[in-house]
């Protein structure tokens, strides 16, 4: 190393190099994120205790909903609950019981194998946004998403070195009818990307074409063995857990793939405004949520999620990044890890309408709370704007720029040898500088986070280049990477057998926009 830096030190072309290196568009994936830090643990044991005992007792008082769904029914009256009506209320003890068998980690593969998961432990996964209807460029302004906008999403998470996962709904594409555009998603998941990517959960059908196309992309005899998606199942918060949620969930735990099981709340509108009592329901709603994906296979892998946010009370609208947000992620966390299960919850949260500094503020805040309170599993780690109702270009970028960063926070402080630095300080010594020594020649390339999109140049230097700010360079960097997009290789039989699944699944039903 000490002689490849004296190498570098010589005069020549090597800064044009250096700068063309820097440029050049990489299709590396950093591996997922493997926490080197410690989790923020906001509560303590006896108010962990507190919760749990509360959510077992709401289970068993109180009940949850499984409404349109008899075989839902069935199978907890054979578990042992109390069913009356669509009303389950289940003893103290089973749900937790039931939730034993679900694994404590998994893996998630891809179609590159270099580029398969570990979803659990102290690892981290970032997926981008999912389900916005609306996308926001810096040319078109805000307008509905259509299947060109989701290909290009999926591109730039193929090419977003720091994003590990290609998602599920990046957008929703509405120029493609309701009852089909999943086919031409999923297709997009598996053709423009080769990382991992979700099932479809809008209608229990739509998950046996999500299971039936990965049995094309990857075998049916692997998919029997290994989850090869994650697919999101949110209940219907308050404690209900509606038939077609319910039915995807079947379709994915019988075919042994994964689930996150997911409260979608709104603090002060579906529970509490306390952030004790919205832990109470949170932790009431997976238990149970879990309970069922087991009482369907035991054993199917799932993650426990918690999407929660606060409420403006003059206005009604969710709000995000805010400390009470923070609270409840922070504590769903420790009883995920209590409960021996993967966590999910959300980043990249904001409610402004722009990629502006509200958004900024917004997101880094729901980063970095993500990062802190152990999530296993990050979704809309980058794309998310105004409420979630907008994918936007510009965001996106912004955003899969930040993870970079987060992956280095992730990795801690280390102290070895050579982090040590002895050898620099001895050879600067007093009143010198460090720019030209050994040490730093050495690592000065993997030393810092570099941003690939932040403008960190002299004024002078900006003022020349046109003074742009952040969205004009997030703008531009959405072009070049656009522009610059290979497909990953693909097998051509496979590619057309997917192709001849979409086409004939396309034509058994006519289209339906509802």
């Amino acid at each position: 190393m000490a002689e490849a830096a004296v190498r570098r030190r010589g005069r020549g072309g090597g800064g044009a190099a250096r700068r063309a290196e820097r440029s050049a568009v990489s299709f590396e994936t950093a591996k997922y994120i493997e926490r080197n830090i410690p989790n923020f643990e906001v509560l303590n044991a006896e108010a962990l205790d507190i919760i749990e005992a509360n959510a077992e007792t709401i289970l068993q008082e109180v009940g949850v909903n499984f409404p349109d769904n008899p075989a839902a029914l069935q199978r907890w009256r054979d578990a042992g609950a109390d069913v009356d009506g669509d009303r389950v209320r289940i003893p103290k003890g089973l749900a937790r019981q039931l939730c034993a068998t679900a694994p404590a980690t998994f893996t998630q593969h891809a179609r590159n194998p270099a580029r398969s998961v570990e979803i659990g432990g102290r690892n981290l996964v970032l997926a981008p946004v999912y389900g916005p209807p609306f996308v926001r460029d810096a040319h078109g302004g805000r307008r509905y998403a259509t299947i060109e906008d989701f290909r290009n999403f999926v591109k730039l998470g193929y090419m977003s070195r720091w994003l590990h996962h290609s998602g599920g709904t990046v957008c929703e594409p509405t120029d493609v009818a309701v009852n089909k555009r999943h086919l031409d998603m999923l297709h997009a998941h598996m053709t423009l990307s080769d990382k991992p990517y979700m099932g479809s959960v809008t209608e229990p059908s739509r998950a046996r074409d999500s299971v039936e196309m990965s049995e094309i992309l990857f075998g049916k005899e692997f998919v029997a063995e290994n989850a090869v998606m994650t697919s999101l199942i949110n209940i219907n918060s308050p404690m209900t857990f509606d038939d077609v949620m319910m039915g995807a969930l079947e379709v994915y735990a019988q075919a042994g793939q994964a689930c996150i099981i997911s409260p979608f709340i709104v603090g002060g509108a579906m529970a509490p405004v306390s952030v004790a009592g919205t832990l109470t329901q949170v932790m009431a709603e997976v238990l149970a949520g879990i309970a069922y994906s087991q009482l369907c296979k035991a054993g199917a892998p799932v993650i426990m999620g918690a999407f929660v946010t606060s409420i403006d009370m003059n206005s009604g609208a969710p709000t995000f990044g805010t400390p009470e947000a923070a609270h409840i992620t922070y504590g769903a966390g420790q009883l995920a890890r209590r409960l021996g299960l993967p966590f999910r919850s959300s980043v990249g949260f904001c409610g402004s309408k722009l990629p502006d500094a509200q958004a900024a503020y917004e997101s880094a805040n729901s980063l970095n709370m993500g990062l802190l309170s152990g999530v296993n599993f990050m979704l809309h780690a980058c794309g998310w704007l105004e409420g979630g109702l907008v994918s936007s270009y510009e965001k996106f970028v912004m955003d899969a720029d930040q993870l970079g960063a987060l992956h280095h926070m992730a990795a801690g402080v280390s102290v070895d040898e050579e982090a040590q630095a002895m050898d620099a300080i001895r050879e600067v010594g007093p009143g010198g500088h460090y720019l030209g020594c050994a040490h730093t020649q050495a690592n000065f390339k993997s030393a810092f986070w570099k941003s690939d999109l932040l403008d960190y140049k002299p004024f002078e230097t900006w003022e020349d280049e046109g003074a742009r700010d952040t969205v004009e360079l997030a703008r531009l960097r959405v072009e070049r990477l656009l522009n610059d997009y290979q497909p990953p290789a693909m097998d051509i039989a496979v590619r057309e057998a997917l192709d001849a699944y979409v086409a004939q699944r396309k034509a058994a039903e006519p289209d339906s926009f509802m």
